[in-house]
């Protein structure tokens, strides 16, 4: 449901006609196409060829890009994990759905099951559903993939730095071996839906990290070629990588020269070119949409490690650009017009309403915040961000910006930043240094690294933003000016009673 029109700078919505050869949304309105989201783990704006990534090559998602359509101000609702994946998941912003953060091993809460993923969605409308990756929306049965919509899950449950063979983990613990910040075995899990989750490896090692994409994608693949079904499907693939620690197969070790980082990402777009030709095997590439996106930034503090954000400020962890705006791909040969740039904005809560005017499937009864990007997907002439506003949540519930297709106006608040300070090398991070932000406004048209506060400029365009802000403010919380919110769910909650995994 959309806010309130409060903002005066945005366009009408007008359609002109369309060209011959173009798709009309109405062409494709419940057509039921297979649906594939490649989801990335802290995988920078600049890391892949078609957003300007340097001393590495990415054949396959240039092809992607080449063949489809590149989107170069898609937003996600919160730099860091759990937050960002319940928003993709739902269509909401995180605060509704009350997921901030990154959930760990002792986590007793996940994704609400009341709440409708876009797996529910394809379920609703026939569709066969996977999850092969990182889930992070809570590990325990009851919020695992198999109770959210997948008819199947194989990953890890939380971030692969959650583990005590993390090098950073074994340097603190090497110094202080009472370091309480040490992690339990990281397991991988396997599930069918309507089946008890099992424990297929209850202690991840190193070589078990190094074939991770690769396992991902034979699984993923395997999935997409079931000959047995008829059904279309949809398959959410969020991998593992790039965030740290890296690791890589034998086949991709060494040979990016570029170090292990570009090592992980020659593999990735290679995982990119499995899942196109599997699509392709099977003679489905004119009905299928693939979208490529990540969950947030880069951690910047890892250094050479990390990816690059270019030319965006800061990262992961941030509410600035580099933390929020994903290099975003979206291929469909012959619906979406190849070789095309969008640049108006969007986000990854626009995905799941997207795929219900896609797929025919049931929409969440429960109010979201996303809008069906269909016009943008298929450059229809006219298409104008469905946005009036966004806001980025950040800090446990802080309303930290809010922009709309132009400005961004960014509200006091304290963040990390690397500053003057040398980062970490070789998967050893350093520390971040604090800072604070005053109250300043950008013109991410002219200025997309956010250098010049321009805010004495605009005085009406500050004040039609904080007046969207407190409609937010007020209806899901701002921890700076202390409001609670009246319209958060909350998360799903684990009861004492309920079964738990542990290993």
């Amino acid at each position: 449901m959309r806010l309130p029109h409060l903002l005066a700078l945005c366009l009408p919505a007008f359609f002109t006609a369309l060209p011959a050869s173009a798709t009309a949304p109405e062409d494709i309105a419940g057509s039921r196409p297979n649906i594939v989201v490649i989801y990335m783990d802290d995988m920078a704006y600049a890391d892949i060829g078609p957003f300007g990534a340097k001393g590495y090559s990415t054949p396959n998602l240039d092809r992607m890009a080449n063949e489809g359509r590149k989107f170069t101000d898609f937003s996600v609702s919160s730099a860091v994990c759990s937050a960002s994946r319940s928003a993709l998941l739902t269509g909401c912003y995180h605060r509704r759905v009350g997921l901030s953060g990154a959930l760990g091993p002792q986590a007793k809460i996940g994704l609400a099951p009341a709440e409708t993923t876009f797996a529910e969605v394809c379920k609703s409308a026939g569709y066969r559903t996977a999850c092969h990756g990182k889930w992070h929306l809570g590990h325990h049965p009851k919020f695992l993939p198999t109770n959210q919509g997948f008819d199947q899950f194989y990953g890890i449950p939380y971030s692969n730095d959650m583990w005590p063979l993390h090098p950073d983990t074994i340097r603190r613990q090497q110094k202080d071996p009472n370091d309480p910040g040490n992690w339990p075995p990281l397991p991988i899990i396997e599930s069918i839906a309507g089946q008890p989750p099992r424990i297929v490896n209850d202690n991840v090692q190193p070589a078990d990290q190094e074939q991770m994409t690769v396992e991902l994608t034979r699984r993923s693949v395997e999935f997409i070629k079931n000959q047995s079904s008829d059904k279309p499907f949809l398959l959410y693939l969020p991998h593992p990588m790039v965030h740290v620690p890296l690791y890589v197969s034998e086949r991709f070790r060494g040979k990016s020269g570029a170090g292990l980082f570009g090592d992980v990402m020659m593999e990735v777009d290679w995982s990119v070119g499995e899942i196109l030709s599997a699509i392709e095997s099977i003679d489905q590439q004119k009905n299928t949409l693939v979208i490529f996106t990540s969950d947030n930034g880069p951690w910047l503090s890892y250094g050479n490690h990390a990816g690059s954000a270019a030319p965006l400020r800061e990262g992961k962890g941030t509410q600035w650009e580099g933390g929020v705006r994903e290099p975003t791909l979206m291929w469909w040969p012959e619906t979406i017009p190849a070789g095309t740039t969008c640049e108006t904005f969007c986000s990854t809560i626009d995905v799941l309403p997207t795929i219900v005017e896609l797929t025919g499937g049931e929409a969440p009864e429960r109010k979201i915040d996303g809008h069906s990007i269909v016009d943008l997907m298929l450059d229809v002439p006219g298409a104008k961000s469905p946005h009036e506003s966004f806001v980025g949540y950040y800090g446990g519930g802080q309303l930290q910006t809010i922009r709309n297709e132009r400005f961004k106006l960014v509200f006091p608040h304290a963040y990390r930043t690397l500053g003057d300070r040398e980062p970490g090398k070789d998967g050893m991070p350093d520390g971040y240094a604090m800072t604070k932000s005053g109250l300043e406004l950008y013109d991410l048209d002219a200025d997309v690294s956010e250098t010049t506060n321009v805010i004495e400029a605009h005085p009406e365009v500050v004040k039609q933003l904080q007046a969207a802000a407190e409609v937010y403010r007020q209806q899901l919380g701002d921890k700076l000016q202390k409001v609670k919110g009246s319209e958060i769910r909350g998360p799903g909650k684990l009861n004492e009673n309920e079964p738990q995994l542990s290993w």
